[in-house]
Formats: structure tokens, sequence, C-alpha cells
């Protein structure tokens, strides 16, 4: 269910963010499901316990699994990791909109700008 690259150049413990992120956000991993354990995982992906830990608590501090006490991780309700994740975007989109401001652009080409990224439309 988890692959990770051996060639990518970010430290195992993103890639594993990132999968276990996408599984979740996808429903693959449902709600209130119980994550491998620490030493499961470690043991199927031949990496360090230390990684699996590291990137399971960022993961809960990013709302995105909850952590029972002697009993294991499980999946957050999807409505407290959107939330989490709202409030991280909108502290990205306020520091760019400010810097947006500080060069003097109009709120007009943000939004625009904002609604052709949305819609798929914007050449980067």
């Amino acid at each position: 269910m988890i692959h990770i690259d051996y060639q990518d150049k970010r430290p195992l413990y993103e890639q594993l963010i990132e999968k276990i992120k996408d599984l979740i956000v996808r429903g693959i991993l449902e709600q209130d499901s119980r994550l491998p354990s620490v030493r499961n995982l470690a043991i199927d992906l031949s990496i360090n316990p230390n990684t699996i830990q590291r990137a399971y608590l960022e993961l809960e501090r990013n709302g995105f699994i909850y952590t029972v006490k002697g009993r294991g991780n499980y999946v957050a309700a999807e409505s407290y990791w959107k939330n989490s994740q709202e409030k991280e975007l909108t502290l990205e989109l306020s520091a760019l909109t400010a810097k947006w401001k500080n060069l003097g652009m109009s709120k007009e080409s943000l939004l625009s700008s904002a609604s052709k990224m949305y819609d798929g439309e914007a050449d980067v």
C-alpha cells in the first residue's frame, strides 16, 4: 500500500507523510481505521522505526491522525483534518497576499490569478 522511493531526494519521513496523507484524502484509509504499528510498518518498509514515529507525529500535528495511548494510531475525521489544513493554508495565503500587496499589485490581479489557478487555467 505504501511505497517508498529510495531514489527520491526527500527524507523518508516526508515521503511517508505524503503517502499516508494521500491515502487519507482519497478515502482509502477511512476515518477511525487503525494505522499499522510503528514497528510493523518499519519492518514492512525496511526503515528505522524512528522515521515512522516522526512521520506519525507530524501527521498527528497536522490533524490527519490521532493516537490512543496503548492502542495505536487512527485516521482522524475528515472535518478535523480539513479544518486543520484550511487554517494552515489560510496562513500561507495571508503571507502571499501581503507580498502581493507590498509589490503594489492590485487586488483584482490577485483574485484573477487565484481564480485561474483554482480552475487549472493558469500558466506558471
